[in-house]
């Protein structure tokens, strides 16, 4: 788990295919690596990925077809957003964040309003549904907050610091960007799917109990 607080901003410096797969070296200077061991989690612009090799200044990470093909940025060279996965004894400064990236999203305007900017994304119209006004969203492993949505379309304010120290600032009209939604929307989702669920197989079973004595009596 992560929280969508960026540690530090690395950089992929290599990428080399394995199959359909991809191994891929980060370079993690400004990344505290003391307390890192192999076989630990770091989420790359908000992918969760397993450390398989590492030095004080960067690690590598297996990264699967499937994986690819749900994400954006990890097939390139360029500067990522980093964060170590999340331990029970640290502050939950932004939301809870899994690192499982649900969809791609389309930048369709990123313009300043003085000290802040607005952003403007389009998300895949499947995961739409699960974003809100004042709610959560994590856009390249960053956790930020919704101020407005129509449609598919939603928009966020940063300050100069989420700037300063992401790689949010890089962004232009038509960058892709990964999305992950937040948590507590799936499970108001499955606890409401659940619910209808068990109400029509309880009807069911109501009707076939009453269909029962009919049948017995033929």
């Amino acid at each position: 788990m992560f929280t969508g607080i960026i540690q530090s901003v690395g950089a992929i410096t290599q990428t080399n295919p394995v199959g359909a797969d991809m191994q891929l070296s980060i370079a993690s200077e400004a990344l505290n690596m003391s307390d890192v061991k192999l076989g630990d989690s770091i989420a790359v612009n908000g992918v969760c990925l397993t450390v398989v090799n590492m030095s004080s200044s960067h690690f590598e990470a297996h990264v699967s077809q499937e994986t690819l093909s749900v994400t954006v940025g990890l097939n390139m060279s360029h500067p990522v957003n980093l964060e170590k996965a999340l331990r029970l004894s640290d502050r939950l400064g932004g939301h809870l964040v899994s690192g499982h990236v649900d969809g791609v999203g389309k930048v369709l305007k990123f313009e300043s309003l003085g000290e802040c900017w607005q952003l403007d994304i389009r998300a895949p119209h499947a995961i739409s549904k699960y974003i809100s006004i004042k709610g959560s969203i994590c856009v390249d492993g960053v956790s930020l907050t919704v101020n407005k949505i129509a449609g598919d379309d939603f928009s966020i304010n940063l300050i100069p610091h989420t700037l300063e120290n992401t790689t949010l600032k890089h962004l232009c009209e038509g960058s892709a960007v990964n999305l992950e939604v937040d948590q507590i929307a799936r499970y108001v989702e499955r606890m409401a799917q659940w619910y209808e669920d068990d109400r029509i197989q309880e009807e069911k079973i109501k009707n076939d109990a009453q269909a029962s004595p009919e049948k017995q009596g033929h």
